[in-house]
């Protein structure tokens, strides 16, 4: 099916559900300030102290594994002082999704979506930062929203969806093919549609869009190669929401790491093996990651 057809199937898809979630307000203007030139810390702080849900969540990431504080940070002030302003504005993003989706259990559980998407998110920073990507904070953002549309068809429709999963039960598939055969269309339209309603950058929509096919970007081919592959990683590493799609990766094989190669010479020399049992270490604070920030997020 050509790719139009699949975007104005999404597009219809969409626009046809009347209550879409919105990115949060408050979290919109605290992205919004930290883009002022000169923006005071404490204007933010105030900003963000607005929404205690906002504000809790922000102090519960900041003293979690992946930000790695020596002491526990009890306030917003001391949190954008540890942090600064570029990994607020990743709290401010990330937390806002998290609100977005509260509730909103579909056919897949929402606490091994979260899972995903952040270890996604983290193993994209990771990779950004090996191959010197100018915005790591960029690739970290996108992996944790690369599945949005995934989100869509699970919350909106269940039934359809439950039956695509029926369908294949036992047998190996490639989840992105198969919402094609059942809906017209799959979760990366859906998302790239998504993305557009919620005026996400150019290069975000397009990573989104195309997370599984970088050698087709055109705008930012290193920034989808680059979530293509954190996502393949998280797959294999049982950080896969889906469960029983097939995958397989093997690193120096991956056609979106020639990408990366083409971009960053010096990769050249890098250990691949060594360089994939460092992103498998970070998988249990990713977890732990999860599990301390979203509490009762998919709980049953």
């Amino acid at each position: 099916m050509e790719k139009t057809a699949m975007i104005q199937t999404a597009q219809e898809m969409v626009e046809s559900f009347v209550d879409l979630p919105t990115i949060p307000q408050v979290a919109t203007r605290v992205i919004e300030l930290l883009d002022r030139p000169g923006v005071e810390l404490d204007e933010v702080a105030d900003m963000i102290l607005a929404d205690q849900v906002l504000a809790a969540r922000v102090i519960r990431m900041v003293n979690s594994p992946i930000y790695r504080p020596a002491h526990e940070i009890k306030s917003v002030k001391r949190a954008l002082i540890y942090l600064g302003f570029r990994h607020i504005r990743e709290l401010a993003f990330t937390c806002s999704f998290v609100d977005i989706f509260q509730g909103r259990d579909g056919i897949f559980d929402i606490k091994s979506f979260w899972e995903h998407s952040f270890g996604v998110g983290v193993v994209a920073k990771i990779i950004a930062q090996r191959v010197r990507y100018p915005d790591t904070e960029k690739a970290y953002l996108v992996g944790i929203v690369h599945d949005i549309g995934e989100v869509f068809l699970s919350y909106y429709k269940q039934d359809t969806f439950r039956l695509l999963l029926d369908s294949v039960k036992g047998l190996p598939f490639r989840l992105g093919e198969k919402e094609v055969e059942f809906f017209g269309t799959s979760h990366n339209e859906v998302g790239y549609c998504l993305a557009r309603k919620w005026n996400f950058p150019k290069d975000y929509c397009e990573a989104i869009a195309l997370h599984h096919a970088p050698g087709e970007a055109m705008l930012d081919p290193t920034l989808c190669a680059i979530v293509n592959l954190a996502d393949l990683f998280c797959s294999v590493c049982q950080l896969d929401y889906g469960g029983s799609s097939w995958v397989s990766f093997n690193l120096a094989e991956e056609p979106a790491w020639s990408i990366l190669k083409g971009f960053a010479p010096h990769l050249a020399d890098l250990d691949v093996e060594r360089f994939c049992y460092e992103l498998e270490d970070r998988v249990p604070e990713i977890q732990e990651l999860v599990q301390s920030i979203f509490q009762g997020i998919g709980a049953k």
